[in-house]
């Protein structure tokens, strides 16, 4: 029985069967990819492919290499923070990074894509780069006033660029295997993440300080879904795996210990068992969290071993992702600094902390009222980031650069017309929460006017439209087989 798309599915109900096979066949003539899409060479690739990963570690027992002189870590930390790479070269290269890191900086992926396409060949709009989202690593964030460790940052680029450049070496190398299969698996984790956007007897969003008595219902739905990608040698081995879930990744397990956090230390168990580099990639987590009232949640060690078995389950249903078309189509996203009214603001601020956390009140006060300070003259400004789409035969990437929201991750992957689709958040740059229209209508520390929360109104569901308008154009430029 021939396979069909949702979206095949939708034409059928609308005309029947032979309106989706016409479509197929029509859509199977070449078009034209689109703005900034990157040109396949040659046919599409077979069942088989070059692959290759390589990883590289950020803590300071790896000076050396990374070229350092100043240390970073104050404390011991459990597990590796890494720099892991996996290189793809099927009808052209892609490479995929993910750090160790709570958000990566524009700058530093910029600088970073810039001299892996130098080093490698393999064109800048062809890497995607994302952060695990760790809370317990060297700062890298300014958006709430602190200061991002400089050299951490130095490190998250020249760690990026060297396992870029390891990746593509053992691609080249004398043993590189050019029969390495391209397969995807699924399963779910329902169990250490729930909504963390928590509507409390008040009528407020919980945030900190609150008990479990407080709590009426969430206000959004969660996505547990969990995906594998795996690059398996003729040999069976591995050359590479990478899995995407959708949680804060927050939580240690040794307290007096810096952390990858418990996706990182999952990552690590996963890499021990199967003997190759593995990619922890975020997937649409902005309002679902591990830990929520009174800290209360799953241990963080309780989570390794929880999304550690969904792995393995995923790597136990793996089929094929090719052949297929192996596409990239990068695009100009334009949002707004929100506008704001500051007495309602400053006033939703006041009103929570002085009844949740009294005793950071004053403190927490003035680190919100100086982001709208700053924030003040360039409401209703427009800025410019990237959306970026890998196709994979039958899966697509979705990289967003910032936080999305589960509502807004979930409608993306339902309207697309790829059989699976899978969101990677912080890729590329941190632009902060994008919330979905009914969380800035619940409001909330995560919609509170801030730089942790600059968009405006809307830009969520306006980022959904765009997105979902790339992978309509990937999937008539060459439809799933």
């Amino acid at each position: 029985m021939t396979n069909f798309s949702r979206r095949e599915f939708v034409l059928a109900a609308a005309g029947g069967l032979g309106i989706a096979a016409t479509s197929r066949l029509r859509a199977a003539e070449p078009t034209d990819v689109g703005e900034k899409a990157a040109t396949a060479t040659g046919r599409p690739p077979g069942r088989h492919v070059r692959a290759a990963s390589a990883s590289v570690k950020l803590t300071d027992d790896n000076m050396a290499e990374l070229s350092a002189e100043i240390k970073v870590f104050g404390q011991p930390w459990e597990g590796e923070f890494r720099a892991n790479a996996i290189v793809l070269d099927a009808q052209q290269r892609i490479c995929l990074v993910s750090l160790d890191s709570l958000i990566v900086p524009l700058h530093v992926t910029r600088a970073a894509a810039k001299r892996i396409a130098a080093a490698t060949g393999i064109p800048e709009d062809n890497v995607l780069i994302c952060a695990t989202h760790t809370h317990r690593g060297p700062p890298t964030n300014d958006a709430f006033g602190g200061k991002p460790d400089t050299e951490y940052l130095r490190r998250l680029e020249e760690g990026s660029v060297l396992a870029a450049v390891k990746a593509v070496a053992a691609l080249e190398g004398p043993k590189s295997e050019s029969d390495t299969a391209v397969l995807f698996g699924q399963s779910q984790e329902a169990t250490v993440g729930r909504n963390s956007r928590l509507l409390l007897v008040d009528g407020s969003i919980g945030w900190d300080g609150y008990e479990e008595r407080d709590v009426v219902r969430p206000t959004g739905p969660y996505d547990p879904d969990l995906y594998v990608l795996a690059l398996r040698r003729a040999d069976g081995k591995y050359a590479g795996l990478a899995f995407n879930h959708s949680v804060h990744n927050i939580g240690r397990i040794r307290e007096d210990c810096m952390s990858p956090g418990f996706y990182g230390l999952a990552a690590l168990e996963i890499e021990r068992r199967h003997g190759a580099t593995t990619l922890f990639l975020p997937g649409a987590f902005g309002s679902t969290h591990n830990v929520t009232y009174n800290n209360s949640g799953v241990p963080a060690a309780e989570c390794v071993h929880r999304v550690v078995d969904a792995v393995e389950e995923a790597l136990g249903r793996l089929q094929p992702a090719l052949p297929g078309p192996v596409q990239v189509l990068n695009r100009q996203f334009t949002y707004h600094i929100r506008r704001f009214d500051e007495a309602k603001e400053a006033l939703a601020v006041k009103s929570y902390l002085e009844k949740y956390v009294p005793e950071r009140t004053p403190h927490q006060i003035e680190t919100f009222r100086r982001m709208r300070e700053a924030m003040t003259p360039h409401q209703g400004e427009a800025r410019h980031t990237r959306l970026q789409i890998l196709r994979l035969g039958d899966i697509a990437l979705v990289g967003v650069p910032g936080e999305m929201y589960a509502r807004l991750g979930l409608e993306l992957r339902r309207r697309s017309p790829f059989r699976h689709t899978c969101i990677i958040g912080l890729a590329n740059e941190q632009i902060g929460y994008i919330p979905d229209r009914k969380a800035y209508a619940d409001g909330g520390y995560q919609t509170w006017v801030g730089w942790h929360s600059k968009l405006e109104v809307g830009t969520g569901e306006a980022m959904v439209d765009e997105a979902v308008a790339m992978l309509d154009e990937l999937y008539k430029a060459a439809p799933q087989r």
